[in-house]
Protein backbone atom coordinates (compact mmCIF):
# COMPACT_ATOMS: atom_id res chain seq x y z
CA UNK A 1 0.00 0.00 0.00
CA UNK A 2 2.55 2.65 0.80
CA UNK A 3 4.40 1.50 -1.86
CA UNK A 4 0.95 2.59 -4.35
CA UNK A 5 0.73 5.76 -2.18
CA UNK A 6 4.55 6.79 -3.07
CA UNK A 7 4.45 5.88 -6.89
CA UNK A 8 0.86 8.07 -7.10
CA UNK A 9 2.56 11.44 -4.90
CA UNK A 10 5.23 11.40 -7.67
CA UNK A 11 3.25 10.79 -10.22
CA UNK A 12 0.95 13.66 -9.17
CA UNK A 13 4.23 16.64 -8.82
CA UNK A 14 5.66 15.30 -11.79
CA UNK A 15 2.47 16.47 -13.57
CA UNK A 16 1.86 19.37 -11.77
CA UNK A 17 5.05 20.67 -12.48
CA UNK A 18 4.72 19.92 -16.10
CA UNK A 19 1.91 22.02 -15.98
CA UNK A 20 3.76 25.08 -14.21
CA UNK A 21 6.60 24.32 -16.94
CA UNK A 22 3.92 24.92 -20.19
CA UNK A 23 2.44 27.86 -18.36
CA UNK A 24 5.56 29.77 -19.03
CA UNK A 25 6.22 28.80 -22.61
CA UNK A 26 5.45 30.97 -25.71
CA UNK A 27 2.50 30.14 -27.96
CA UNK A 28 2.30 30.19 -31.63
CA UNK A 29 -1.05 31.39 -32.23
CA UNK A 30 -2.71 30.00 -35.88
CA UNK A 31 -4.35 33.76 -37.31
CA UNK A 32 -8.12 32.45 -38.18
CA UNK A 33 -7.36 28.96 -37.59
CA UNK A 34 -9.41 27.06 -40.09
CA UNK A 35 -9.94 30.47 -41.65
CA UNK A 36 -6.55 31.02 -41.90
CA UNK A 37 -5.40 34.75 -43.29
CA UNK A 38 -7.61 35.58 -46.45
CA UNK A 39 -10.38 38.19 -46.91
CA UNK A 40 -13.22 37.18 -44.28
CA UNK A 41 -16.97 36.76 -45.91
CA UNK A 42 -18.00 39.03 -42.74
CA UNK A 43 -15.50 41.43 -42.43
CA UNK A 44 -13.61 42.78 -40.36
CA UNK A 45 -15.46 41.30 -37.22
CA UNK A 46 -14.15 37.59 -38.54
CA UNK A 47 -10.69 38.48 -37.45
CA UNK A 48 -12.11 40.90 -34.30
CA UNK A 49 -13.57 37.77 -32.84
CA UNK A 50 -11.15 35.53 -33.17
CA UNK A 51 -8.47 37.85 -31.49
CA UNK A 52 -10.72 38.11 -28.76
CA UNK A 53 -10.90 34.34 -27.99
CA UNK A 54 -7.69 34.69 -27.68
CA UNK A 55 -4.61 35.68 -25.03
CA UNK A 56 -1.54 37.01 -26.19
CA UNK A 57 1.70 37.58 -23.88
CA UNK A 58 5.02 38.84 -25.00
CA UNK A 59 6.95 36.10 -26.52
CA UNK A 60 4.29 34.66 -28.54
CA UNK A 61 4.05 33.98 -32.21
CA UNK A 62 1.52 34.71 -35.40
CA UNK A 63 1.35 32.33 -37.72
CA UNK A 64 -0.77 34.15 -40.90
CA UNK A 65 -1.43 30.96 -43.40
CA UNK A 66 -1.86 32.42 -47.05
CA UNK A 67 -1.10 31.59 -50.88
CA UNK A 68 1.96 33.54 -51.52
CA UNK A 69 0.68 36.21 -54.82
CA UNK A 70 -2.68 36.39 -53.47
CA UNK A 71 -2.22 38.02 -49.94
CA UNK A 72 0.71 39.16 -47.95
CA UNK A 73 1.05 40.66 -44.44
CA UNK A 74 2.48 44.35 -43.18
CA UNK A 75 2.67 44.70 -39.23
CA UNK A 76 1.39 48.81 -39.23
CA UNK A 77 0.74 51.07 -36.61
CA UNK A 78 -2.49 52.48 -35.62
CA UNK A 79 -3.47 55.14 -38.19
CA UNK A 80 -2.48 53.09 -40.90
CA UNK A 81 -4.12 50.13 -39.92
CA UNK A 82 -7.83 52.16 -39.31
CA UNK A 83 -7.31 53.89 -42.75
CA UNK A 84 -6.00 50.83 -44.69
CA UNK A 85 -2.74 52.57 -45.54
CA UNK A 86 0.03 50.53 -46.78
CA UNK A 87 2.69 52.89 -47.06
CA UNK A 88 5.71 52.78 -44.54
CA UNK A 89 4.59 49.39 -43.17
CA UNK A 90 6.75 48.41 -39.80
CA UNK A 91 7.35 45.20 -41.74
CA UNK A 92 6.32 43.42 -44.77
CA UNK A 93 5.99 39.72 -45.74
CA UNK A 94 5.10 38.58 -48.64
CA UNK A 95 5.88 34.81 -49.21
CA UNK A 96 3.34 32.78 -46.84
CA UNK A 97 3.10 31.57 -44.49
CA UNK A 98 4.45 34.29 -42.40
CA UNK A 99 5.70 34.34 -38.96
CA UNK A 100 5.43 37.59 -36.49
CA UNK A 101 7.20 37.41 -32.85
CA UNK A 102 5.15 39.51 -30.42
CA UNK A 103 8.01 40.85 -28.23
CA UNK A 104 6.51 43.62 -27.15
CA UNK A 105 3.41 44.48 -24.92
CA UNK A 106 0.84 46.99 -26.34
CA UNK A 107 -1.37 46.74 -29.78
CA UNK A 108 0.12 45.33 -32.55
CA UNK A 109 -1.55 46.03 -35.91
CA UNK A 110 -1.60 43.96 -39.15
CA UNK A 111 -3.29 44.52 -42.46
CA UNK A 112 -3.13 42.68 -45.88
CA UNK A 113 -2.13 45.14 -48.69
CA UNK A 114 -3.57 43.37 -51.80
CA UNK A 115 -5.82 45.60 -53.37
CA UNK A 116 -8.56 46.49 -51.69
CA UNK A 117 -8.48 43.20 -49.28
CA UNK A 118 -8.01 45.15 -45.73
CA UNK A 119 -11.04 47.71 -46.44
CA UNK A 120 -12.72 44.05 -46.91
CA UNK A 121 -11.95 43.19 -43.74
CA UNK A 122 -8.44 41.48 -43.63
CA UNK A 123 -6.90 42.80 -41.15
CA UNK A 124 -5.96 42.37 -37.64
CA UNK A 125 -5.46 43.94 -34.20
CA UNK A 126 -3.81 42.25 -30.78
CA UNK A 127 -3.68 43.36 -27.26
CA UNK A 128 -0.38 42.12 -25.90
CA UNK A 129 0.63 41.68 -22.34
CA UNK A 130 3.77 41.82 -20.95
CA UNK A 131 3.81 38.52 -19.04
CA UNK A 132 7.54 37.43 -20.96
CA UNK A 133 8.17 34.25 -21.91
CA UNK A 134 11.52 32.99 -22.78
CA UNK A 135 12.05 33.53 -26.97
CA UNK A 136 13.44 31.62 -29.39
CA UNK A 137 14.66 33.60 -32.39
CA UNK A 138 15.04 32.94 -36.19
CA UNK A 139 18.15 34.95 -37.00
CA UNK A 140 17.11 36.52 -40.33
CA UNK A 141 13.62 35.41 -40.20
CA UNK A 142 12.64 33.70 -44.07
CA UNK A 143 16.40 35.09 -45.14
CA UNK A 144 17.91 32.84 -42.43
CA UNK A 145 21.63 33.07 -41.88
CA UNK A 146 23.61 33.46 -45.15
CA UNK A 147 25.41 36.30 -47.19
CA UNK A 148 23.17 38.99 -47.11
CA UNK A 149 22.50 41.73 -49.97
CA UNK A 150 22.41 44.50 -47.99
CA UNK A 151 25.45 43.39 -46.23
CA UNK A 152 26.11 43.82 -42.37
CA UNK A 153 23.19 46.49 -41.86
CA UNK A 154 20.82 43.47 -43.02
CA UNK A 155 21.44 41.60 -39.38
CA UNK A 156 22.11 44.73 -37.40
CA UNK A 157 18.65 45.93 -38.55
CA UNK A 158 16.86 42.70 -37.73
CA UNK A 159 18.54 42.70 -34.08
CA UNK A 160 17.26 46.20 -33.94
CA UNK A 161 13.80 45.93 -33.25
CA UNK A 162 13.77 43.03 -31.08
CA UNK A 163 14.38 42.59 -27.41
CA UNK A 164 16.64 40.17 -25.89
CA UNK A 165 16.58 38.90 -22.44
CA UNK A 166 19.02 35.68 -20.46
CA UNK A 167 17.01 32.17 -21.16
CA UNK A 168 16.09 33.44 -24.80
CA UNK A 169 18.14 31.19 -27.63
CA UNK A 170 19.24 32.25 -31.08
CA UNK A 171 18.41 29.91 -34.35
CA UNK A 172 20.56 29.63 -37.33
CA UNK A 173 19.10 28.43 -40.18
CA UNK A 174 21.91 27.41 -43.04
CA UNK A 175 23.06 24.67 -45.18
CA UNK A 176 25.64 22.53 -43.87
CA UNK A 177 29.03 22.81 -45.91
CA UNK A 178 27.88 26.56 -46.82
CA UNK A 179 28.01 28.41 -43.86
CA UNK A 180 28.95 27.95 -39.98
CA UNK A 181 28.14 29.92 -36.79
CA UNK A 182 31.05 31.25 -34.66
CA UNK A 183 30.30 32.69 -31.29
CA UNK A 184 33.76 35.49 -30.77
CA UNK A 185 34.66 38.31 -28.98
CA UNK A 186 33.77 42.07 -30.05
CA UNK A 187 37.56 42.23 -31.28
CA UNK A 188 37.41 39.11 -33.29
CA UNK A 189 33.89 40.16 -34.67
CA UNK A 190 35.14 43.76 -35.60
CA UNK A 191 37.77 42.49 -37.51
CA UNK A 192 35.92 38.71 -38.93
CA UNK A 193 38.65 36.74 -37.18
CA UNK A 194 37.37 33.04 -36.54
CA UNK A 195 40.05 32.06 -34.68
CA UNK A 196 39.78 30.99 -31.12
CA UNK A 197 36.26 31.25 -31.26
CA UNK A 198 34.35 30.91 -28.03
CA UNK A 199 31.59 28.28 -29.95
CA UNK A 200 31.53 26.70 -33.40
CA UNK A 201 28.35 25.02 -34.95
CA UNK A 202 29.12 23.96 -38.24
CA UNK A 203 25.78 22.15 -38.61
CA UNK A 204 22.76 23.77 -39.50
CA UNK A 205 20.62 24.68 -37.75
CA UNK A 206 22.08 25.82 -35.19
CA UNK A 207 21.11 26.74 -31.93
CA UNK A 208 22.74 29.20 -29.23
CA UNK A 209 21.29 29.90 -25.76
CA UNK A 210 22.01 33.33 -24.59
CA UNK A 211 22.46 32.63 -20.43
CA UNK A 212 24.86 35.55 -19.82
CA UNK A 213 23.82 39.58 -19.96
CA UNK A 214 26.02 41.15 -22.28
CA UNK A 215 26.54 41.88 -25.91
CA UNK A 216 27.06 38.51 -27.58
CA UNK A 217 28.15 38.24 -31.16
CA UNK A 218 28.46 35.41 -33.86
CA UNK A 219 30.03 35.55 -37.22
CA UNK A 220 30.08 32.93 -40.39
CA UNK A 221 33.84 31.63 -40.92
CA UNK A 222 33.39 30.62 -44.55
CA UNK A 223 35.44 32.39 -46.83
CA UNK A 224 34.90 36.16 -46.58
CA UNK A 225 31.14 35.84 -45.59
CA UNK A 226 31.69 37.86 -42.20
CA UNK A 227 33.39 40.75 -43.87
CA UNK A 228 30.82 40.67 -46.69
CA UNK A 229 28.04 41.35 -44.25
CA UNK A 230 27.46 37.59 -42.38
CA UNK A 231 27.59 38.83 -38.80
CA UNK A 232 25.32 39.71 -36.01
CA UNK A 233 25.58 41.72 -32.83
CA UNK A 234 22.85 41.29 -30.22
CA UNK A 235 22.46 43.01 -26.44
CA UNK A 236 21.37 40.40 -23.83
CA UNK A 237 19.29 42.02 -20.83
CA UNK A 238 18.31 40.54 -17.62
CA UNK A 239 15.37 38.77 -16.81
CA UNK A 240 13.37 40.94 -15.04
CA UNK A 241 11.71 39.30 -11.73
CA UNK A 242 9.09 41.30 -12.37
CA UNK A 243 7.43 42.94 -15.09
CA UNK A 244 5.29 46.21 -14.62
CA UNK A 245 1.87 46.11 -16.00
CA UNK A 246 1.26 49.97 -17.90
CA UNK A 247 2.96 52.77 -17.09
CA UNK A 248 1.77 54.76 -14.20
CA UNK A 249 -0.27 57.47 -15.13
CA UNK A 250 0.84 61.16 -14.25
CA UNK A 251 -1.97 61.75 -11.28
CA UNK A 252 -0.95 61.45 -7.80
CA UNK A 253 -1.70 58.38 -6.08
CA UNK A 254 -4.44 57.81 -3.84
CA UNK A 255 -4.44 58.37 -0.73
CA UNK A 256 -3.62 55.28 2.11
CA UNK A 257 -7.65 55.49 3.77
CA UNK A 258 -9.41 55.33 -0.06
CA UNK A 259 -11.48 52.65 -0.41
CA UNK A 260 -11.00 52.06 -3.94
CA UNK A 261 -9.91 48.18 -4.02
CA UNK A 262 -6.58 47.34 -5.66
CA UNK A 263 -5.38 44.60 -6.79
CA UNK A 264 -1.72 43.96 -5.84
CA UNK A 265 1.25 44.28 -8.52
CA UNK A 266 3.02 40.72 -9.96
CA UNK A 267 5.93 42.52 -7.46
CA UNK A 268 3.39 42.14 -4.46
CA UNK A 269 3.42 46.00 -4.25
CA UNK A 270 0.21 47.58 -2.42
CA UNK A 271 0.00 50.53 -4.88
CA UNK A 272 -2.83 50.66 -6.45
CA UNK A 273 -2.85 49.45 -9.98
CA UNK A 274 -2.59 52.74 -12.88
CA UNK A 275 -6.64 51.97 -13.62
CA UNK A 276 -7.45 52.54 -9.89
CA UNK A 277 -9.38 49.39 -10.66
CA UNK A 278 -9.06 45.67 -10.46
CA UNK A 279 -9.38 43.55 -13.70
CA UNK A 280 -10.51 40.20 -12.37
CA UNK A 281 -9.07 37.10 -14.08
CA UNK A 282 -6.09 39.42 -15.76
CA UNK A 283 -3.57 37.66 -18.25
CA UNK A 284 -1.26 38.67 -16.58
CA UNK A 285 -2.13 36.43 -13.47
CA UNK A 286 -2.04 32.68 -15.16
CA UNK A 287 1.16 32.33 -14.25
CA UNK A 288 0.75 33.17 -10.46
CA UNK A 289 -2.19 30.98 -10.45
CA UNK A 290 -0.28 28.02 -11.81
CA UNK A 291 2.48 28.57 -8.72
CA UNK A 292 -0.53 29.11 -6.33
CA UNK A 293 -2.48 25.60 -7.94
CA UNK A 294 0.76 24.00 -8.07
CA UNK A 295 1.12 24.69 -4.53
CA UNK A 296 -1.70 23.86 -3.09
CA UNK A 297 -1.63 20.45 -4.69
CA UNK A 298 1.75 19.79 -3.25
CA UNK A 299 0.64 20.63 0.21
CA UNK A 300 -2.54 18.28 -0.34
CA UNK A 301 0.11 15.60 -1.55
CA UNK A 302 2.63 15.89 1.51
CA UNK A 303 -0.54 16.26 4.22
CA UNK A 304 -1.67 12.94 2.48
CA UNK A 305 1.61 11.48 2.52
CA UNK A 306 1.76 12.08 6.60
CA UNK A 307 -1.26 10.26 7.05
CA UNK A 308 0.14 7.54 5.86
Amino acid sequence: MAIRFSIFVFSVVVVAAAALVQSSKAETHEVGDDMEWTVPQNGAVAYQNWAARQTFRTGDVLEFEFTTGQHDVAKVNKAAYDACNSTSPIEHRTTGPANFTLSTAGEHYFICTVDQHCSLGQKLAVNVSTVRAEIEYTVGDSLGWTVPDGGAATYQNWAANKTFMVGDSLKFNFTTGSHNVAEVTKANFDSCNGTNAIDTETDGPADFDLDTVGEHYFICTVGNHCSLGQKLAVNVTARSSTTPATPATPSSPSPSGSATPASPSPSGSASPSPSGSTSPNSPNSAPSVAVAGLSATLLFVAAAALLY
